[in-house]
């Protein structure tokens, strides 16, 4: 119900197209049914002479002449047939038009909707999601959605009208046959009813299965290069092939239950119309039904079983789109990050304290234990350390991307949760190990936040970040477009990309996430340098592993297993035993 309501509200606005859509089907049906009555009447009341008792058929066949008239003019009633063919097929050419229109817009509306919440969604869930199984929520679901809106939804309201309107004819012409031919039909729509039940796991396995697939490909593509780099194209193709089996395993189950499907209702289909074809042949020899009405009966009850068989169709269609809306729904049922529009005056300058700060995953794995530091405005704070020590995790609670469990943390005296997301993320920089470039020119990924930016700005960023000349080297300069995740580029000119596109935005506070390491140390130095001189001299937390990179700064942080071991300036800690003086002494003996 909750799914179905769901539906409704993305259908808002389209309403009015689908019932168009569905008046356009009934009456493509009213015409689909009266073909067999002019058939009958010609056969019975023209060719033949038995009385019209219809009123309604009577008034009819007066205005078009009369019976002489028409039995001798025949090919009136064969234009009269077309005519009725044409009408259905003109009104069967507005249901799909409207219908296939409302389902695009609504479809477009859930697309939407989805890429929408799955950017306000927190870091901490795109973190842990899948990211070939939302592409699989957003494509292949949102596509069975679409063709149940666009073909079967339409086609419930046809199909139970075209139902209850034969059986309302059939019944009038003759109620013994009637009853006939209406004997298997329960037992096909139950039939139908068991194999929706049974058919609905199968579709849930295979789009699961889809989704593994298709999150092993988006994992390759992404990491091609690592791939090539170990020369690991076989195994990656076993792995594939190993997952694109399991798929079709999965998806050939759930095609030869369709086909069971299809075949056992054929059998019950023309075992319905054999039954007619008998026993109307019984009652036409015995005098109590007409030729016309055999031949109507056995084209109505074609007609009939068609809609019926096609529940069962319906029926797998709504179940699979019931699972696409599952899965879809599982992804707005995830709580979206508000990022409130208030404090947007707040002049943030770059002071810093942290007290007794304690931070653990929802896993209840903790990984900052009391953490105590302050650092002012423009001054630089360097934290070290072995894998693991709570480095990243540090520096992500600054922008918010968590939020710490136990203790303080001020930014310019204020309580950082009190401080909007918003806000506080505009005013960080933050660099990262992995600089993700997108697949734009690199003026373009430079002043990715506001591309209204000059030329002159970017060219300061760039010089900044020691990328400049490097830049003005390629062919087309800043307008080289460098291919999908800088691919084109090198390590350490993508980390130089990103460096530059972060300080553009002159940021209070700069975090660099280790991202210094694809660099030579003498362009290390030349950045720091450069940042040190610039006008507005922001708060650097700098992240790394290399004691050249942390030696000038103005706090030293040691960290290990989640907590602070020792503190300090460079020239004070490598004569102090500890972490640092070790780092120290080994990364010395490595460059001698």
């Amino acid at each position: 119900m909750k799914n179905f309501k769901r539906l409704l509200y993305f259908m808002n606005g389209y309403k009015w197209i689908y019932l168009l859509a569905m008046i356009s089907i009934l009456i493509s049906q009213i015409f689909t049914t009266i073909s067999p009555l002019i058939i009958r009447t010609s056969i019975d009341n023209i060719i033949g002479d038995q009385i019209i008792v219809n009123p309604i058929i009577k008034t009819i066949v007066d205005i078009l002449g009369g019976k002489d008239f028409l039995r001798e003019r025949i090919w009136i009633i064969g234009i009269l047939i077309v005519l009725v063919a044409i009408f259905r097929g003109i009104f069967l050419y507005f249901k799909n038009t409207l219908a296939s229109k409302s389902a695009e817009n609504t479809t477009k509306k859930i697309r939407d909707s989805l890429y929408d919440h799955i950017q306000r969604l927190p870091y901490k869930y795109h973190v842990s999601s899948d990211t070939g199984e939302l592409i699989q929520k957003c494509t292949s679901d949102v596509e069975t959605i679409r063709k149940f809106l666009a073909i079967q939804l339409v086609e419930v309201a046809g199909s139970l009208f075209m139902l209850f309107f034969i059986l309302y004819i059939m019944f009038g012409i003759n109620t013994k046959m009637a009853l006939v031919s209406t004997i298997v039909l329960p037992i096909t729509f139950l039939f139908s009813y068991v194999f929706f039940k049974k058919v609905k796991r199968d579709f849930t396995a295979s789009d699961e299965a889809e989704a593994r697939m298709t999150s092993n490909l988006q994992e390759n593509l992404t990491g091609v290069r690592v791939v090539k780099a170990f020369s690991r194209q076989n195994f990656e193709i076993e792995k594939f092939d190993k997952k694109n089996k399991d798929y079709q395993k999965l998806t050939f189950k759930l095609i030869k239950n369709l086909s069971s499907y299809w075949a056992l209702s054929d059998f019950l289909s023309m075992g319905q119309v054999g039954i007619v074809l008998i026993f109307g042949s019984y009652l036409s020899f015995s005098g109590e039904l007409s030729l016309g009405s055999l031949i109507a009966f056995v084209t109505y009850v074609n007609m009939l079983i068609w809609p019926v068989r096609q529940m069962g169709r319906t029926l797998t269609d709504m179940g699979k789109a019931n699972v696409s809306l599952i899965r879809i729904g599982e992804i707005f049922a995830e709580e979206i990050e508000v990022l409130e529009e208030n404090d947007d005056n707040l002049d943030i300058r770059g002071d810093i304290e942290f007290r007794n700060v304690s931070f653990e995953y929802e896993d209840k794995r903790k990984v900052l234990s009391d953490i105590n530091f302050k650092i002012e405005e423009g001054k630089t704070l360097a934290l070290i350390g072995p894998t693991g020590s709570g480095k990243s995790s540090l520096v992500n609670l600054l922008p918010r991307l968590y939020e710490y469990t136990e203790g303080s943390i001020l930014i310019d005296g204020r309580e950082l949760n009190t401080i909007n997301k918003k806000l506080i993320r505009e005013k960080i920089g933050l660099v990262l190990q992995e600089p993700f470039l997108y697949a734009k020119t690199i003026k373009d990924n430079i002043r990715l936040q506001d591309p209204s930016l000059k030329d002159t700005r970017v060219y300061d960023a760039a010089r900044i970040a020691s990328i400049h000349n490097d830049i003005k080297s390629f062919e087309e300069g800043y307008e080289t477009l460098v291919g999908e995740r800088g691919v084109s580029l090198s390590g350490g000119q993508k980390q130089r990309m990103a460096i530059a596109r972060t300080i553009i935005n002159n940021s209070p506070i700069l975090i660099f996430d280790d991202s210094l390491s694809a660099v030579d140390t003498q362009t290390d130095i030349s950045i720091r340098k450069a940042l040190n001189n610039r006008k507005n001299k922001s708060t650097a937390i700098i992240i790394s592993h290399r004691i050249s990179t942390v030696s000038e700064a103005d706090l030293i942080l040691v960290l290990d297993k989640g907590k602070i071991i020792q503190r300090g300036r460079h020239r004070d800690l490598i004569l102090e035993d500890g972490l640092y003086k070790r780092i120290y002494q080994i990364q010395n003996s490595l460059d001698n």
